[in-house]
């Protein structure tokens, strides 16, 4: 039996060939995918802004940890592709970036000792 692990990943893209509708659609919902939305999902969650440029899917992914990082990335563009596509819009190429949460060093301020 394999370790899980829990992985954040910020998945990245450009928005491409949108018509009015999608763009009239994703202009109507821009309040539901804000940056106060912003929130790590199995589902994922989606931000833009009213420029239509750029957006990113924030997903937490667990998964083997011998499968490492880079599975976790595909396994969340694959997602956002998915969303992506029942949405009915278009996109350019996907890139991701991907935190490994349980071997994250959390340094807290005050925890190293004072030098004699």
């Amino acid at each position: 039996m394999s370790t899980q692990h829990t992985y954040r990943v910020i998945v990245r893209g450009t928005w491409e060939g949108l018509t009015e509708e999608s763009r009239a659609r994703l202009l109507a919902e821009l309040g539901r995918h804000g940056l106060a939305q912003m929130r790590f999902t199995p589902e994922g969650s989606l931000t833009y802004d009213a420029t239509l440029k750029h957006f990113s899917y924030r997903y937490e992914v667990v998964s083997d940890a011998a499968d490492g990082e880079e599975m976790a990335g595909a396994l969340a563009e694959d997602r956002a592709e998915s969303a992506l596509r029942a949405l009915g819009c278009g996109h350019g190429a996907l890139r991701s970036t991907v935190t490994d949460m349980d071997t994250m060093k959390i340094n807290r301020k005050g925890s190293r000792t004072a030098p004699r």
